[in-house]
């Protein structure tokens, strides 16, 4: 990694291979979407503004009523024992240093208490997959609740999971391999097999929103909203907030990039409810980009394994801090002083 690209010249975690080369075998994976994540990126522009005094560049913001030291947080994954022991702990220690949001996953490795035990002072969202055990889910919200997780996001483009040819290929069973904790009662504590975990229930819809609403005084996200008509139904349904995503690229093919998304998202809620974006956020720039769409802050997901693999704990804040810096920097060059100075008006769309 180095400061100068961000992490655009990070190494992808060991294990990751190669895009089929057969022309006829189309893969919903990192690769396609990943290309038309960094294209979307690529078309904006921006326009500075000079001669600003920009001495005191704040980077702060707020999410949800929460103070974070600058607009970069780091989205729910999965498993993050397997590339550090720490795991998730590790992770939401680096989060808490950090002063940003760190959203825990259904799927984490590390039990919930441990997690909220190693950062008690740290701000941190749990990511809900609803199970077709309802009761199971309950339970699971009023823990996290009573664990002092501050929001509940619901991920919503996962009805199913898409076709993960990378997986296939590469033979991966997690079931065989790993433990999750985090959907018993702390009574049972007892690690529970993915594969008993691993159920989506596919029948959830709109209305249901309002079931999770009468079990939580959380306020509630949706995470993977991607167009005018759903974020109109989220403000309908009195939805706290939308996390625009495209699940990393890794649902959907031909799905829209997350950053191509976040206009129409914005345009849609019309300031009744905070706004995020998810995929692809890789430099200061990106941050920067983001936000004069509209966004309220950013989270980033595979650079944050990155680091995890590259150094734990150490390696997770040395991703944070190579984007905050450079983000810092992208305001100074652009006559902003303060996040609130971000708009519109300092980008402009080209043609590649």
């Amino acid at each position: 990694m180095t400061a100068s690209r961000g992490m655009t010249t990070s190494q992808p975690l060991k294990g990751m291979v190669n895009q089929p080369k057969h022309p006829s075998v189309r893969v919903c994976s990192d690769r396609q979407n990943s290309k038309a994540q960094t294209c979307a990126r690529a078309r904006i522009r921006l326009r500075p503004r000079y001669l600003k005094n920009v001495v005191n560049v704040d980077t702060r913001t707020t999410i949800q009523g929460e103070e974070i030291t600058a607009p970069i947080c780091i989205s729910p994954t999965g498993f993050h024992c397997l590339v550090w022991p720490d795991g998730e702990m590790s992770t939401a220690r680096a989060a808490q240093a950090a002063g940003v949001c760190y959203i825990t996953s259904t799927f984490a490795t590390c039990a919930l208490e441990d997690i909220a035990a190693t950062a008690p002072r740290g701000l941190r969202w749990f990511q809900l997959y609803v199970h077709p055990d309802r009761q199971l889910s309950k339970q699971l919200v009023q823990r996290v609740e009573s664990l002092g997780f501050r929001a509940l996001v619901i991920t919503v483009d996962v009805p199913k999971l898409g076709n993960r040819r990378h997986d296939i290929r590469n033979q991966l069973d997690l079931k065989l391999n790993l433990l999750l904790k985090d959907l018993h009662s702390p009574k049972e504590r007892t690690s529970m097999p993915y594969f008993q975990m691993s159920p989506i229930d596919s029948s959830i819809c709109w209305n249901d929103l309002s079931w999770l609403q009468s079990i939580t005084r959380l306020p509630i996200i949706l995470k993977g909203i991607l167009t005018k008509e759903d974020a109109e139904l989220a403000v309908k349904h009195n939805i706290h907030g939308i996390i625009v995503s495209n699940h990393g690229g890794r649902q959907l093919d031909d799905v829209l990039a997350s950053i191509d998304a976040l206009a129409e998202v914005v345009a849609a809620v019309k300031g009744k409810m905070e706004v995020y974006l998810d995929g692809g956020i890789r430099t200061g720039n990106d941050v920067l980009k983001a936000l004069a769409l509209g966004a309220k802050c950013v989270f980033l997901g595979r650079p944050i394994l990155w680091g995890l693999a590259y150094k734990g704990e150490d390696g997770v804040k040395e991703v944070l801090n190579i984007i905050k810096n450079e983000f810092h920097t992208s305001m100074a060059l652009t006559g902003c002083q303060s996040v609130a100075e971000i708009n519109q008006d300092m980008i402009q769309f080209s043609r590649l």
